[in-house]
């Protein structure tokens, strides 16, 4: 495998996508300023060189934009610590696609896939890049999360059933009751008590630390997939490469929430990407 470039001090250069669509401006200054902090303990730890993050609008509106626009000026990061640029997608495209543009400008040793409902521990980043370090075979890297409530969530699984995702995807919890050890087999329940990095298969796309000379070989998402199981496309290909990781240690709060309580043009898209991720690495019905 080819070395990974980095600085002469062995810090690492980090780029960072965000994508958003009508995304709540209150989440995402939560999300900026966790990041600003996370940062900040990057570089005085020494794992990190320099930071750069491009965000990219797919929502298409002007009143969206002056706000957004009015946000990043209030929260006036400090250059030296993080050069932010904005950018404006011509028409949305999707969320990989979206990624993808920022991808294009990135120039550094590991990127960062973020959502704006995602909020990063202090320690997230330099937990994050420590991997890299360690494990050099790595080639991306995904977090131990909780909800808003203080939930654990379950960001890596393994390979879907078409029963696991009809499950999830209804979110009827009398119907899952029967089902409970299997949708938490998909879930990887038992990361709760990893203590270590842990091998993976799939990893959540709010939150994916790469390598970027592996994104920019595979030429980021497949924009294919508009909506759904890109990062799980993307995990499968970067496996290629390196190994697909969770990190314990590493650790973010996720605001999100599934498909199913999104309304059911969600679930249409889903259902749409699902059967594109089946027909495109095999079908598993139970």
């Amino acid at each position: 495998m080819r070395a990974m470039p980095s600085t002469a001090d062995n810090r690492l250069t980090l780029s960072i996508s965000l994508v958003l669509y009508h995304s709540s401006l209150e989440l995402l200054s939560r999300t900026l300023r966790s990041l600003e902090l996370a940062l900040y303990h990057a570089r005085e730890s020494g794992r990190l060189a320099q930071a750069s993050l491009q965000i990219v609008d797919n929502t298409g509106s002007i009143g969206y934009q002056s706000q957004l626009e009015k946000l990043l000026a209030d929260l006036a990061i400090a250059q030296e610590l993080l050069v932010v640029n904005y950018a404006q997608a011509k028409s949305n495209e999707g969320y990989g696609a979206g990624h993808n543009q920022a991808l294009s400008q990135a120039n550094s040793d590991i990127h960062l896939i973020l959502n704006p409902d995602v909020e990063l521990a202090e320690t997230a980043l330099s937990e994050g890049l420590a991997t890299f370090a360690k494990l050099p075979q790595v080639s991306l890297v995904g977090a131990a999360a909780t909800g808003e409530g203080g939930e654990a969530e379950y960001l890596c699984k393994r390979y879907p059933s078409i029963l696991v995702l009809f499950l999830r995807a209804l979110g009827w919890s009398w119907l899952q009751a029967p089902f409970k050890r299997r949708l938490h087999h998909y879930e990887m329940r038992e990361l709760a008590d990893a203590t270590e990095e842990t091998e993976v298969l799939l990893v959540s796309g709010c939150f994916m630390l790469v390598k970027t000379a592996h994104l920019k070989a595979l030429s980021g998402f497949d924009e294919r997939y508009f909506l759904y199981f890109e990062d799980f496309d993307l995990s499968l290909r970067l496996a290629n490469f390196g190994s697909v990781v969770f990190n314990p240690a590493l650790r973010i709060v996720h605001h999100g929430g599934y498909a199913a309580r999104k309304g059911w043009q969600h679930r249409r898209l889903f259902i749409r990407s699902a059967g594109r991720f089946f027909n495109q690495y095999g079908w598993c019905w139970l």
